[in-house]
């Protein structure tokens, strides 16, 4: 489990980096399609994803994709921080047993709005599974710690 480090906006600095590597278990992809109710057979029986052009069971893409969520809530900018959205592109599956490293950058900062602007990646083996970028409101010292109101 991460270590839960809170940062404000204005501890935050362009290039700023934090990495996440999760092992993807069977028992995770059973319990996002539990969670989720998306029991897509190819998530979940063997059999049926052998007769796919992946041969081998997959986790779904937004499973990996929540392992973005993961960093942003934990480590950067981490508790408090405020999706406001998020872009997705899946370039390749995720198989049970894959590590994935998720990479979380910040690209750009507003200031007056208390934003950052975040590039995500998610590798396996070298190769990027998935890549996008997320917008987040940032807790600001000077908004006493809360995230601002939806403007």
């Amino acid at each position: 489990m991460l270590v839960l480090q809170t940062l404000f906006f204005e501890d935050l600095s362009l290039g700023m980096t934090e990495t996440l590597t999760k092992k993807v278990a069977s028992s995770d992809v059973v319990g996002f399609a539990e969670v989720t109710g998306d029991r897509n057979p190819i998530h979940l029986s063997e059999h049926f994803a052998a007769k796919t052009p992946f041969r081998t069971r997959i986790a779904h893409g937004l499973y990996t994709a929540s392992l973005i969520s993961a960093v942003l809530g934990t480590r950067l900018p981490g508790p408090g921080a405020v999706y406001i959205s998020q872009t997705l592109n899946f370039r390749a599956p995720v198989k049970i047993g894959d590590t994935v490293a998720v990479t979380v950058s910040v690209a750009e900062l507003v200031p007056k709005r208390f934003r950052a602007r975040l590039t995500c990646s998610c590798i396996v083996a070298g190769e990027v599974v998935l890549d996008g970028e997320a917008w987040v409101k940032v807790p600001s010292k000077h908004a006493g710690g809360r995230p601002l109101p939806r403007v």
